[in-house]
């Protein structure tokens, strides 16, 4: 009886998984091809980039369609995942259609339109005023080029903060920032789109190499919903700290520590976050401290290199990491948690004295993790830990940041990781679908 009921349950998997994964394509189509049509207020103001699908119908995105779009996605994922986990490993038709579906996924946000958020006009803003007008972007903010033609897109919260990313990413968005606001935004997007097939390859590779379920940590990453409309849609720079950090971890696999080490000194020369692997990396080597030099010689080589780098481009604004972060860290946003519970207890917002609360209690939190990682516990879990706990303490929270823990939470066997890295992903869009569920007045 039981093994009928498991042919059965075979027999259902893959129609279900397929059904999944139409849904998937049909709300990320319906997302992209209404965002095509413009005039949305949850589309930035934007250079006409891709009109060209306007002929293939859409309305104007509205919330409710979005938000209905978002959930239908978000529920389909958590199927898929479950049907992914009962799944033979050794099925090789399910890989392929995992690949395909995932690269699907990528095109089809590739040609539309930047989605949700002004970051990427952000980060050709700071080119265009280093290559184009000679303008230090880590002493100034847009404003200092009001006369650009990409200023008119920048978000209002940046136009007088200077970035607050690493040296290495403003210098690979320098050529960018000569080619016209349009070119420069089909870099930023090509950007997103190579380093998420980076991410996404390294993930299976990793996967495969831990003894993990390749296509499961495919699609627990590729067909992510923040992954896909948030971090893709938007170009984020989160992407390609992402692949840096999965190709650190891909490094120490192959006993390449030097070369780990000085990977995850490059990612934080992109977004700072990522370096908080280092110490969880050394710590996790199964060797005496004394013998544990090569991530950190290999980091100390970069560091070295980026910040002469840094110097002799920005000067010492350009690597003046620890201002930047403080700065950033004051900001709030109404998404984040301690925000949420501030009000949830009736406070109107973050006090001064929650910001050292929240920095205090991250404190601890990575002191358990080393301490932890120093007794035997995998230090790629303990990573993810520390950039969920990083984004969940943080009174700055976007939809993007909560998939720093994804790709490491997928080839460790500590399960807790990848659950709770969902749970507060659901959270989240809770919070964001929630206006649907809300009683009509």
């Amino acid at each position: 009886m039981d093994g009928a009921v498991g042919v059965a349950t075979k027999r259902w998997t893959a129609p279900l998984a397929g059904v999944c994964g139409l849904v998937l394509l049909a709300a990320t189509v319906e997302i992209v091809l209404d965002a095509a049509q413009e005039h949305s207020p949850l589309i930035p103001r934007s250079p006409h980039i891709a009109t060209w699908l306007r002929s293939l119908g859409g309305e104007r995105l509205g919330y409710r369609v979005f938000l209905i779009a978002l959930l239908a996605f978000s529920v389909a994922y958590v199927v898929l995942l479950v049907l992914a986990r009962a799944r033979s490993h050794s099925d090789r038709t399910a890989a392929r259609w995992a690949i395909g579906l995932v690269a699907v996924l990528n095109l089809i946000v590739f040609a539309g339109p930047i989605l949700i958020s002004t970051d990427v006009f952000s980060y050709i803003g700071y080119a265009r005023m280093g290559v184009v007008h000679g303008i230090d972007p880590y002493t100034h903010g847009p404003v200092a080029i009001v006369g650009d033609p990409v200023f008119r897109y920048v978000g209002h919260d940046w136009l007088k903060v200077a970035t607050a990313y690493g040296p290495l990413y403003t210098l690979i968005t320098y050529p960018l920032g000569l080619l016209g606001v349009i070119g420069a935004l089909w870099g930023m997007k090509l950007y997103a789109l190579i380093a998420s097939s980076m991410t996404l390859a390294l993930t299976w590779r990793v996967a495969r190499r831990r003894g993990r379920d390749r296509v499961f940590a495919l699609l627990a990453v590729g067909a992510n919903p923040l992954y896909v409309i948030y971090g893709l849609g938007g170009a984020h720079n989160d992407l390609i700290m992402l692949a840096l950090m999965m190709a650190a971890v891909a490094f120490t696999l192959s006993d390449r520590e030097a070369a780990a080490g000085a990977t995850v000194v490059a990612g934080a020369l992109v977004k700072a976050t990522v370096a908080v692997l280092l110490p969880f990396m050394v710590l996790g080597r199964r060797r005496p401290i004394r013998d544990r030099p090569a991530p950190v010689l290999g980091a100390c080589a970069a560091l070295i290199v980026g910040a002469l780098a840094g110097y002799a481009v920005f000067g010492i604004h350009g690597i003046d990491v620890v201002s930047a972060l403080n700065r950033d860290s004051a900001f709030v946003s109404t998404d984040s948690f301690p925000n949420e519970l501030a009000h949830l207890f009736g406070k109107p917002g973050v006090f001064p004295v929650d910001h050292d609360l929240l920095k205090a209690a991250l404190v601890l939190i990575l002191a358990h993790l080393a301490w932890r990682t120093w007794r035997g516990y995998d230090w790629v879990a303990a990573s993810g830990w520390a950039l969920l706990a990083i984004s969940v303490t943080s009174t700055w929270l976007l939809a993007w940041y909560v998939l720093w823990p994804l790709p490491l939470a997928v080839v460790t066997r500590d399960r807790r990781l990848l659950a709770a890295t969902l749970f507060v992903q659901g959270l989240f869009i809770v919070h964001q679908t929630s206006p649907l569920f809300a009683p009509v007045s």
